[in-house]
Formats: C-alpha cells, structure tokens, sequence
C-alpha cells in the first residue's frame, strides 16, 4: 500500500468513531424524548416555574432554533403564570455560541459519514469482491478505536465530570457567556449540569452500541473467512491423502 493509501484509510478508521459519536451527538440535541425526560427527572416544571406543556414548548423551540437560520434565540413562555421573554441577552448570546458548535457537530458528522461511504466505494471499485475482508478489519478497527476513547473519556468523567465540564466550556467558547447563573439565569435552572451528564452517558451509550456492532458484525466476517480458509486447506489435504 502506498503512503497516500495508508493514510486514506488510518483516516478511514479514525472516521468511524467520528461519526458514531458526532452522530449520537447530533441525534440528543434533537430528541425530544432527552429533553422531556430529563425535565421530568430533575423538576424543572417545580424549579423554574414553567409548566410541563410550555417546557416541552421551550425544548421544541429551542431544537428548532439551533436548525434554524435565525441569528438571535426569542422565546417567550408563561413563568409562574406570566407570558415573559424567558432568556436575558447574555443567555442569548450563549445559545448564539452554541448553535454554531452544534452546526459545527452536524458538518462533522455528515463530512465523516460521506469519507467512509466515498471510501468503500472507492474501495469495492478496485478490489471488487476481495475488498470486503479488508473492509471488515477496518471497520473492526473503527470500532475498536471508538470503544477504546469512549472508555478513556468514562474514566476522565467518572473522576470529576465537574472538571471535564467547565474545560469544555472553556475550550469550546471564547467568551464567558456560559457562566450564568441559576439563581436569575433560565437556561442554566432548565439545563442543569446533572441534565447535561445525562446527556453525555445517553451519547455514550449510542455510540458504544454503534461501536459494538461494528465490532460484532467485522470481527464475525473475518472469523468465518478464516473458518472457510481452514476448511479448504483440510480439503485440499483429505483430496491428497486420496490421490
């Protein structure tokens, strides 16, 4: 294999974890089942003030925003009875910030899904049906890789996800929006960071399934190729002990 070739499919492999985790990423920031069940977990309804119905109106409305092409966040909903804007200008500012890194998650996610799709068809092009076994070590590879990180990040999170958190923040924002407060801050009183820890094992979980079945289904077709090749050199053998 050629240095470009080598480094075309070690970027193959580093894909599949890429989109298995961009692509969970992608599906938890648009379900509504995440969002409800975790305003129902902490009593966000009791805390905020916000009834069930308007909270899961303020979740939709916030998924809609962060697909949408509006620049500024505005939502309204009824607190304690009261229809009021429900984010200050910093908060909205945030959420500016976030629908950029989120939309940055979903190019991640489609650039990678298209590198392994060009790939294996580049691949099956070449090598017709010979390529499959080299397909199947490389996905097992992806896979391998992608349970291999998820497993670092597990035990960096399950140390101090407090830590792991706020350098997120720091790292992923330029400025200190993000630093809100839930005494007077809705976002952060709707979002608590025992939400977003949910939301990060709920990821997780998508992926490692991904990463698992990936795993199952390459390591599986290549034992078989190797039970089909034992099988045919003991053929060969009985066929000379005849002869």
């Amino acid at each position: 294999m050629s240095r470009v070739g080598f480094v075309a499919w070690l970027i193959f492999i580093i894909a599949v974890p890429l989109f298995l985790i961009t692509g969970s990423v992608t599906w938890a920031f648009n379900s509504p089942g995440l969002y409800n069940d975790g305003f129902e977990k902490y009593s966000i309804s009791k805390a905020s003030g916000i009834t069930d119905a308007d909270l899961r109106q303020v979740g939709e409305d916030i998924r809609s925003y962060i697909n949408s092409g509006d620049e500024a966040m505005d939502i309204q909903t009824r607190i304690f009875g009261v229809e009021q804007d429900l984010f200050s200008s910093k908060e909205i500012a945030h959420m500016k910030d976030v629908k950029k890194l989120v939309q940055g998650v979903y190019v991640l996610a489609i650039a990678s899904a298209l590198y392994l799709v060009v790939m294996i068809l580049i691949g099956y092009a070449r090598q017709r049906g010979r390529f499959t076994q080299l397909l199947a070590k490389r996905l097992t590879m992806g896979g391998g890789l992608t349970l291999g990180l998820l497993i670092l990040f597990g035990a960096v999170a399950a140390i101090g996800f407090d830590s792991l958190f706020i350098k997120f923040h720091e790292l992923s924002f330029a400025n200190d929006f993000w630093q809100l407060d839930p005494r007077t801050d809705y976002l952060v009183r709707i979002f608590p960071e025992n939400f977003w820890f949910d939301a990060t094992l709920w990821v997780a979980i998508r992926a490692i399934i991904g990463a698992l079945l990936i795993l199952v289904a390459g390591s599986s077709y290549l034992v078989y190729q190797r039970y089909e090749s034992w099988q045919e050199v003991m053929n060969s053998l009985k066929g000379a002990r005849v002869a």
